[in-house]
């Protein structure tokens, strides 16, 4: 029996939590799954699992092996399908975090149009607003919004990125004229609680300074969607992704204000692991959605 058998039965172990579990999830029996564990075990002259009746828990070396043997073996699958991907349709698993916003939106599409386009392959989707961390969670990659500054990953930007400060017409003419973003410290502001500095808002003047900005208002929330709700009920201003707010900037329903104050340095990117052999799906999901970015933004 080949290490790299007993190696899987051992992975497989550990993320079904156990041993019946796995054996359900593998279709190999239980005590077939004991055997190749005990058997790695034996080869490496360290025990990997605390085992009891009911439930086993990880050594310190079982940790150690857990995490390194798992990186060994998805670049021996990743090196499997770099060589197949010219001969074969995508297949297996792909797990991908995303914002809420984003799959909730209308650039959403993008994620099922390529299910659609690839029924051989399970696509994943996790829709997370935390930090989330690909490796330790074992996400084959995520999209971000963001000013990416994350050097351990590779990044390929898909969209361009901005965000406005939307208000409807009627708020501005009973509040305004509002010229410069230091008067949102006296209206009312939707805040979106998902950003960094949520009661702190930066702005860029036109000489190239920065300056912040505190603002308040009747509705904190996790969610651009609703702020988008509560600004085109004439609540506050609100600042909204631009993939929310296009259509209803484009009808009139609200207005952006401050626009030369805003940043545009943000974007939408595909983010992974360095890894020596890239799995042909991520390579294909990475370049299907810059191309659909390309053709609908």
């Amino acid at each position: 029996m080949d290490t790299l058998t007993r190696i899987r039965a051992f992975i497989d172990v550990v993320e079904a939590e156990g041993f019946s579990a796995a054996a359900r999830k593998t279709g190999r029996s239980k005590a077939l799954l004991s055997k190749y564990v005990r058997e790695l075990e034996d080869e490496l002259g360290a025990l990997l699992l605390n085992r009891t009746t009911r439930q086993f828990s990880l050594t310190e070396a079982g940790h150690t092996y857990f995490r390194t043997a798992a990186d060994i073996l998805k670049e021996i699958d990743n090196l499997a399908d770099l060589v197949r991907e010219n001969n074969a349709d995508l297949k297996g698993k792909l797990k991908v975090t995303v914002p809420r916003t984003f799959i909730d939106a209308d650039v959403g599409q993008s994620l099922i149009d390529f299910a659609r386009e690839n029924p051989q392959l399970s696509l994943e989707i996790v829709a997370e607003d935390r930090f989330v961390d690909l490796i330790e969670e074992g996400f084959d990659l995520g999209i971000r919004i963001t000013k990416l500054d994350d050097s351990g990953m590779i990044a390929r930007k898909l969209s361009d990125f901005r965000v406005y400060a939307c208000a409807t017409p009627a708020f501005i003419a009973d509040n305004g004229p509002l010229v410069h973003p230091s008067e949102l410290s006296r209206i009312p502001f939707l805040i979106d609680t998902n950003s960094r500095s949520h009661n702190s808002l930066r702005f860029i003047e036109a000489d190239g300074d920065m300056i912040s900005v505190n603002v308040s208002g009747p509705i904190e929330v996790n969610s651009p969607l609703a702020t988008l709700r509560a600004a085109r009920t004439g609540m506050g201003v609100a600042m909204i992704p631009d993939f929310i707010a296009r259509p209803y900037l484009a009808s009139g329903e609200l207005v952006s204000l401050f626009d030369d104050f805003i940043a545009k340095d943000r974007g939408i990117y595909a983010v992974y692991p360095h890894r020596r052999y890239l799995p042909a799906k991520v390579r294909a999901f990475v370049d299907y959605l810059h191309a659909w970015f390309k053709r609908y933004s």
